[in-house]
Parts: structure tokens; C-alpha cells; sequence
């Protein structure tokens, strides 16, 4: 049973993820399923990465305390039961017994605190995720199958985040074994498929592991191919050599091509996933308020999504979609205006034919289609808009982070949490690393506030502002909501598209 003081949660039982545990394992199908994935993401440490093409595959490799699925609904993971005591500031979690590590190493408390005091400790300093989980103080082990959390402040996302990225539960005798290193490209969870070999930049291979506490996968095998270029995905997924081609490969041009293909289908979902155009807020003419209002208001969103994107998205007033806990449905975007945007720019001081660098993923075929459409915009107002394309992982690991990018930079985000929270405190907050140029004292206090406060309303409402203080400085322009588009072979059966591509590929089975 999950438990609290408040008697919040009711009974539940690991429904879509194991629910069976003391069943026994059904046997194999025979079969491969092969996936064809945008990005290598460098390494599998759960505490290196943000990457939506890491959670979706190492959704397959990992458990976390919690789950959620693609009904969105949290479920217990590894965690069979959780108590919020001393008004949320400790959690006490009861952990499931008979659980190994595909080594075979056991699962228990030991290796609960070893995950986080390594996530929260030098190791996890050195990467993205250690923010996420910053209200944690310490992991106290109670005995061998409970743990409590003991936290600075209650954090009302937290048993979510549980259930991701770089909370998954990690095995401490093989990393100390094996160390860091090793670790990234040799990674060993507790989830239904095991990792067999790891290629950099070619591939990974997954085989089901037996001895899941949920019961073997309906698979056999995965493997996941890293195809960054639109065209090979789709044109190997009608070739057979792939199943499944899975966000954000597949640009809307190329949709018709895969739905005339009587062996396959297109399969959509509503996503968290926001795409925008951020500012160097800094230095250069962007660092002027009313010059990045005039550039958001040149731009004709609503034309790019029904003309580029085909309907395949939704417009965005601030940096987050419908799904967002914190987006405010009455907020709407600037209009299109290009006559106040020259009149700004005049204002500003900027001289017709000024150039400003897009700085792009050079992979993301849509989005450059989209940039291309900006800079026509832009010319209109007057503005000279060039576009830089940069590898995926240079822009988002060494350029971005690093403060050196062109006026405006592409950022898309997942905020996987359909938490506003995931997705402001890591855009908008000093020192953060997808901020680079900005600091704004009031902006952080906001966000500090907001991640203590377990009244629902009064943090949606603070959440809310945020999002309105960010759209009133014109931190970014706000571009749309993207659909998860999938390209699916027929003989896939079972399959299920989750809104934040974080696929868990238990029920699967391929003809």
C-alpha cells in the first residue's frame, strides 16, 4: 500500500509495469525489436544526461523508486510504498524485496543511498541532473528494505522525478568495481532488458533479462540504432531493417512518404516537448529588451505550424505546452506584428540590414526548415538572419552551456515531468547550465519559492507568474508545442507511444 500521514495516496499495485511480480515470467516471443534513434547520447550514467533519447532507452535498462507510465499515472517502481512524514520533509520509502541487478548484484537500501549520495555528491556535480534533486538532503537506511529521504524543504515533484533520468537506481559494488568510466558504456540496471554491447555512434543491444522482478519482457531483443539523418531512418524503416523510427527524427515532409506505405504508419501524440528560439541576453543587440520583442513580434508562428509543421503542434505563450503543470491557458502569445517590431527596432537603435546568428541542431531537418522561415521574417523587419547548424551534441554539451552561441539559439526541451518547474528552474535560474547569459534576482527568488510549497493551487499560481515575468522580459521566443511522431511498422504489435518518448518496451512483440 502507499501510504501518508495526509492519506493522499491510495492502494496501488505496479499496474503496466509489473503488477504480476509474483507470477511467473512468461516466456520469450522470438523476436528482434529493432529502433532507429536520432542521438548517441555519450553515456548511460543516469546522472550524466537530459537527453530524451537516453531516457528512451535507459527506460528499458533502469527502475526508479516510482514509475509512470504512458497514462502519466505514478505507480510503484522499486519502491513498493511511500510515507510523507514530519509535514513532507522526510519520505519513507519501502523497498521491494527479491530484486537483482542484471549482474546480479542485490538490490537494497545500501544501493538506494549509494544512487543518491553519488548523484548528490562529486560525482553527480559533474552533470545536468543534480539540480533536480536538490531539496534531497540525505538518504538514511532504516534497514535492508527501507529508506527515508530526509529533505531541506518539501518538494511537491519529487516522488515524480523519482520515476526518471538521474534517479534511476544504480548498483554500488559494480560501479566501485568497475568505476565511472566504465560505467557509461557498460551500464548494468535493474530493468527488464539487459545492455549486451555498446557501439559509440553506431548502436546499442539489449537482450531481456530473465530474471526481472516484473516478469521477462514479451521481446527478446532491442536494439537501437543511432540514425541522425531523417531520410536513412525512414527510407530503412521501409526497407525493413528498422520497426520503429521515434522522435524527433521524422519531419513532417516526410510523413506522407511513410503513411503511402501500405507495411507502416505514422502513430502522433500530444508531448511535452517546447521548441524555442532563446536569447543571448548579455551582450549584442539582443541584450535589449525591446529588440527581442520586436523579434517575437516578426515572427508568424501560427503560419510555420500550419504550413511547416503540417498542424503538428500547438502555438505556446511561454516555454511549456498544455500538459504543463504552471502553463496558464488564458495566457496568449505576442501577435504577429511586423509594423511595432520595425518600430522597436527603430527605437533600439538598430540599424536595418544588422545580422544576427540562429544557432541550430544541424541534424533536426524540421527545425531547420523553421529557422529558415524565421529568417525570411526577419528579413521583412529588416534584419539580416543567419544560421549556424552545430553536431546535436557540440550546441547542447559544449556551445550552449559555455555562453557561445549567436544572438538566438534553438532549444528544444521535453520537461518530462509535465512540471513547469523541470523546465523554468533549468532555463531561467543563475548559474543553471542552460542559462548561460542571464541572472535575474527576482526571476530566481520565484523559482526558489515555488519547490517548497505543497499547496497545489498556490505553487500553480506562482508557476503562472513565472512564466508571465519570463514573457514580459522576452527571454526566448516561444515557438510551439511539438508532437511525438512515430513511424511504426506494421508487425509491431502492442506498441504504445508515450507522450514524453520515454518507452517502456515490456508488452511489445514484433510478427
Amino acid at each position: 500500500m502507499i501510504r501518508t500521514r495526509r492519506g493522499i495516496h491510495a492502494a496501488f499495485l505496479a499496474l503496466g509495469l509489473a503488477g504480476t511480480a509474483l507470477l511467473a515470467a512468461p516466456a520469450w516471443a522470438a523476436g528482434t525489436l529493432t529502433i532507429s534513434s536520432p542521438q548517441d547520447p555519450g553515456s548511460w550514467d543516469p546522472i550524466d544526461t537530459f537527453l530524451v533519447n537516453w531516457a528512451s532507452v535507459a527506460t528499458n535498462i533502469y527502475d526508479g523508486l516510482t514509475y509512470r507510465g504512458a497514462d502519466l499515472k505514478l505507480v510503484p517502481g522499486l519502491a513498493t510504498a511511500w510515507e510523507e512524514l514530519d509535514d513532507g520533509k522526510r519520505i519513507r520509502f519501502t523497498l521491494r524485496e527479491g530484486v537483482k541487478f542484471h549482474d546480479g548484484e542485490p538490490f537494497n537500501a545500501e544501493a538506494v543511498k549509494f544512487t543518491f549520495d553519488r548523484l548528490l555528491g562529486e560525482e553527480g556535480k559533474k552533470g545536468p541532473q543534480r539540480s533536480n534533486y536538490a531539496a534531497i538532503d540525505k538518504v538514511e537506511i532504516i534497514d535492508a528494505k527501507t529508506v527515508d529521504f530526509h529533505l531541506r524543504a518539501p518538494d511537491p515533484v519529487l516522488l515524480t522525478k523519482l520515476a526518471g533520468y538521474g534517479a534511476m537506481i544504480v548498483p554500488p559494488k559494480y560501479i566501485q568495481e568497475k568505476g565511472d568510466d566504465y560505467f557509461n558504456a557498460h551500464p548494468v540496471g535493474t530493468g527488464p532488458f539487459k545492455v549486451t554491447s555498446y557501439e559509440p555512434k553506431i548502436g546499442i543491444k539489449l537482450e531481456a533479462f530473465a530474471d526481472h522482478w516484473g516478469g521477462a519482457p514479451k521481446l527478446s531483443n532491442l536494439e537501437y540504432r543511432f540514425i541522425a539523418e531523417p531520410a536513412t531512418a525512414v527510407a530503412e524503416l521501409q526497407a525493413g531493417r528498422v520497426d520503429l523510427v521515434i522522435p524527433p527524427t521524422i519531419p513532417v515532409g516526410m510523413i506522407p512518404t511513410i503513411q503511402a506505405d501500405p507495411k507502416l504508419e505514422v502513430v502522433s501524440t500530444a508531448g511535452p516537448t517546447v521548441y524555442a528560439l532563446r536569447f543571448n541576453t548579455k551582450s549584442g543587440p539582443t541584450a535589449d529588451e525591446r529588440v527581442r520583442k520586436a523579434l517575437i513580434l516578426g515572427v508568424d508562428r501560427d503560419a510555420i505550424i500550419k504550413t511547416i509543421l503540417g498542424g503538428q503542434a500547438a502555438p505556446i505563450a511561454s516555454f511549456q505546452g498544455a500538459l504543463s503543470f504552471g502553463n496558464d491557458p488564458a495566457m496568449k502569445p505576442l501577435p504577429y506584428d511586423p509594423e511595432k517590431a520595425k518600430a522597436l527596432l527603430k527605437e533600439a537603435g538598430i540599424a536595418t540590414g544588422t545580422t544576427l546568428q540562429i544557432d541550430v541542431r544541424g541534424n533536426d531537418s524540421t527545425f531547420n526548415e523553421v529557422s529558415q522561415a524565421i529568417a525570411s521574417y526577419l528579413q521583412v523587419i529588416g534584419l539580416n538572419a543567419t544560421i549556424k547548424p552545430y553536431e546535436t551534441n557540440v550546441l547542447l554539451n559544449d556551445i550552449i552551456p559555455a555562453g557561445k552561441t549567436g544572438a538566438m539559439f534553438e532549444q528544444a526541451w521535453g520537461g518530462w515531468t509535465l512540471d513547469y518547474d523541470n523546465t523554468a528552474y533549468s532555463m531561467y535560474h543563475s548559474g543553471e547550465k542552460w542559462n548561460p547569459y542571464d541572472s535575474d534576482p527576482k526571476l530566481d527568488a520565484l523559482l526558489e519559492s515555488q519547490r517548497s510549497i505543497t499547496d497545489r493551487a498556490k505553487r500553480e499560481e506562482i508557476l503562472q507568474s513565472i512564466a508571465h515575468y519570463t514573457a514580459d522580459r522576452a527571454l526566448e521566443i516561444p515557438l510551439y508545442n511539438y508532437n511525438a511522431i512515430f513511424g511504426v511498422s506494421k508487425r509491431v504489435k502492442n506498441f504504445t507511444p508515450v507522450p514524453d518518448s520515454r518507452l517502456r518496451l515490456t508488452d511489445v512483440t514484433v510478427e
